[in-house]
């Protein structure tokens, strides 16, 4: 497959196989966000219309529809995932003190902090009880545990970064725990709502656990190439938020000794435009580009090598073309 192949791969084109069935997750999701109480319905409907790109509930439904029939057992699950994933984006918010959120006025912005860590709360109760609701005892767990490792890695992050001391392997731990945690429980939880294969489920996990740990590192790797700014020039927000990521991590070995300690002390104090351009050229000139490129590629190929063993069918096609769409995208 060509590089200009990959980079056509588009959302719209792996969900195919599922296009129905995501219209029915769309109505189980809605009917799950609903509530009695006023307020909490009046915000529900104004997360819906917050519409991502549905990535969560399309790694579930592909996941099952490879292993089996997708049934109610399957919306559930996508219900699940997407719910606990709204939570954490509304709790995320807050902690961030972010305005909007894809597009329009975050929850916090317009109805203050503590209502939106009130509706965050209530979002992962009203996805735990799914659950338990419908004894699904599996997805309780395997969620439970996501988000457990959520938010270890989330706040191993915040200490490593105020300490500035972050090597490679705690590098990965964290990206494992706050991103991979989720994709992985998404593919798990997928299959499981299709077969009893204990072997197919794990490959499944194991699949969106490598997935995951590629789209981390290619998020990071946007703030470098450029894409995430309008004007197509790198961002540097995650070195102005004082976080060191791949890109940085690597060369930090490589590099001789005055410049890893300038960049050091550019991260530490919240690096300026001139200073990013800096360090983007201090990470490019030490390898740490390339290398963080091949790293996500190294983890994209094992997860195509998770899925070998998987029937062939069109939604593992869609799985594969995933891995492509990760490690290609732009945004």
């Amino acid at each position: 497959m060509t590089l200009q192949t990959l980079k056509n791969t588009s959302l719209d084109t792996i969900k195919e196989p599922i296009s129905e069935e995501l219209k029915i997750f769309n109505t189980f999701f809605k009917e799950a966000m609903r509530s009695k109480v006023g307020l909490i319905d009046l915000i529900a409907r104004y997360l819906v219309r917050q519409k991502g790109k549905r990535v969560r509930p399309i790694l579930v439904l592909l996941s099952a529809k490879a292993c089996g029939e997708v049934n109610e057992k399957s919306y559930r699950a996508a219900t699940l995932v997407e719910i606990l994933h709204t939570a954490t984006l509304v709790h995320d918010d807050v902690v961030d003190d972010a305005d909007t959120r894809r597009g329009l006025a975050s929850i916090n912005a317009v109805w203050k902090n503590k209502i939106a860590v009130l509706m965050g709360d209530y979002l992962l109760s009203r996805g735990l009880l799914l659950s338990l609701e419908n004894k699904d005892y599996y997805f309780l767990h395997s969620t439970s545990n996501a988000v457990k490792r959520m938010s270890e890695g989330e706040l191993l992050q915040i200490q490593k970064s105020r300490q500035l001391n972050i090597d490679e392997p705690t590098y990965f731990k964290i990206i494992a725990d706050k991103t991979a945690s989720l994709l992985s429980t998404c593919t798990d939880i997928g299959a499981a709502s299709t077969t009893e294969d204990d072997e197919k489920r794990r490959l499944l996990r194991q699949f969106g656990e490598h997935v995951g740990m590629a789209f981390q590192i290619r998020d990071d790797l946007l703030d470098y190439l450029g894409h995430r700014s309008i004007i197509g020039k790198p961002t540097g927000i995650d070195v102005k938020e004082k976080k060191l990521t791949l890109p940085i991590i690597h060369a930090l070995t490589v590099a001789d000794r005055a410049d890893a300690r300038k960049a050091l002390t550019i991260v530490k104090n919240g690096a300026k435009r001139k200073e990013v351009d800096w360090i983007v050229d201090f990470a490019r000139t030490n390898g740490g580009i390339d290398y963080s490129l091949a790293k996500a590629e190294e983890y994209a190929d094992l997860a195509r090598s998770d899925l070998t063993a998987i029937s062939d069918s069109p939604a593992k096609d869609s799985l594969l073309q995933f891995v492509d769409f990760v490690i290609t995208r732009e945004n």
